[in-house]
């Protein structure tokens, strides 16, 4: 081999490996640009005070929450609002969402990370991101969940440890994948997972009336004040209150819970055309009447709401109030009036809705007349025959005379 082969050999291999670490440098650089690296956001910036739509699908499960005058709604459920700090908080954790490690990965390998779109095995729950007119601003595939193992047991059991974090692709580029540190567990479209749970609560209560659709098992009881005892109205002589069975009542309704919204009520299944009526008056003027319908499987029932008070508009001066106090008191007259407004308006808002609530809201509430009074003893009953010999003769002039 002459010198003038040799350096062409030289050049041919400084070109192609030139060329090869180019192509690898690029190929590289184009990794991280799709893929993205540790610490970056996996959704990019964008204004999150512009997200109005949130659709979250899982196979043929749907859940939309809209944002309607400036609230937060399911649209499943009517309109019903949503609850508000949920659906920040899962706004902002995807807003902040970081790669924690990019993933290499191809098409056909998708069903294996869970982040096939649509209906079937290995699909992916499928988050859109939308503005108020409807155009999309990011869509995000949550696929299978990282599972952390060894270390200490799992606290839900199991060997197979517990999730800490997820799989994720972007906007259905599966360059885009990538492994966060959120695994979203509780992200699902279920539409009663995400309602307001915030009810109604009835407190210092004055009188409460049950009435049923069989008259002889309704009633009424009244008192005086929050510490006094209950009294039964139209009580009849042999109907004794039992004061263990009744002292309850006045908490019946201090923290009432429902399980979901019900769409479209009808009649014929909710039973509300013929309720079980209970309306509860409180100290602090408010009225709450409250139907209960059918039952919906052995743990809800059917119900309905409506809200009325009558607040003072002013504040009725003490006999011996002093012009020094009268400012403080105004004030707290005042701050007391503006909260039972608001209470009064957003529990006034429940009316137009039909509840499945909890079976034991009404536990304790819903006892027929007949359960309130003392039980009876049982009256001196006649021995059965032939048991009088078997009683002993206990009178004493018998013991004593002689026999005949």
């Amino acid at each position: 081999m002459n010198r003038k082969q040799l350096t062409l050999i030289l050049i041919a291999v400084v070109v192609f490996g030139g060329l090869g670490l180019w192509l690898r440098n690029r190929d590289v650089s184009s990794f991280k640009t799709s893929q993205g690296s540790m610490g970056q956001k996996v959704l990019g910036e964008f204004d999150l005070n512009t997200v109005a739509r949130v659709t979250v699908k899982q196979g043929t499960n749907e859940l939309q929450l809209v944002q309607q005058n400036d609230q937060w709604t399911v649209a499943q459920r009517a309109g019903y609002p949503a609850n508000f700090s949920e659906v920040g908080e899962f706004l902002r954790k995807l807003w902040d969402l970081k790669t924690i490690q990019p993933v290499r990965i191809g098409p056909s390998q998708l069903g294996r990370l869970e982040l096939v779109p649509g209906a079937g095995t290995n699909t992916a729950t499928v988050v859109e991101l939308k503005d108020k007119d409807g155009k999309a601003i990011r869509t995000v595939l949550l696929g299978k969940k990282h599972m952390k193992q060894g270390g200490s047991p799992s606290p839900f059991g199991g060997d197979e440890g517990w999730p800490d974090g997820r799989f994720v692709m972007v906007d259905g580029k599966p360059e885009t994948t990538s492994l966060v540190s959120e695994s979203f567990s509780n992200i699902e479209p279920k539409p009663e997972q995400w309602l307001n749970k915030d009810f109604f609560k009835v407190e210092k209560v004055k009188s409460i009336a049950v009435t049923y659709p069989v008259a002889t098992n309704s009633w009424k009881l009244v008192r005086e004040s929050e510490t006094a005892e209950w009294k039964l109205v139209d009580a009849k002589p042999e109907e004794p209150l039992d004061a263990a069975k009744t002292s309850g009542l006045a908490n019946a309704l201090s923290w009432p819970s429902f399980n979901d919204v019900v769409v479209d009520p009808k009649p014929e299944t909710t039973g509300l055309d013929k309720p079980t009526l209970a309306v509860v008056e409180t100290f602090d003027g408010f009225t709450y009447t409250v139907k209960v319908g059918n039952k919906s499987g052995e743990e809800a029932y059917y119900m309905a709401l409506s809200v009325a008070a009558d607040l003072p508009k002013e504040r009725t001066p003490g006999k011996d109030e002093k012009p020094e106090d009268k400012e403080k008191l105004d004030k707290e007259f005042k701050e007391k009036a503006d909260k039972q407004k608001e209470k009064l308006k957003q529990e006034q808002e429940k009316k137009k809705w039909t509840f499945l609530a909890s079976k034991w809201t009404f536990d304790s509430l819903l006892k027929e007349r007949h359960t309130l009074f003392v039980d009876k003893k049982a009256e001196g009953a006649k021995p059965a025959d032939g048991a009088a010999s078997l009683v002993p003769d206990l009178n004493p002039v018998h013991a004593i005379l002689p026999k005949p």
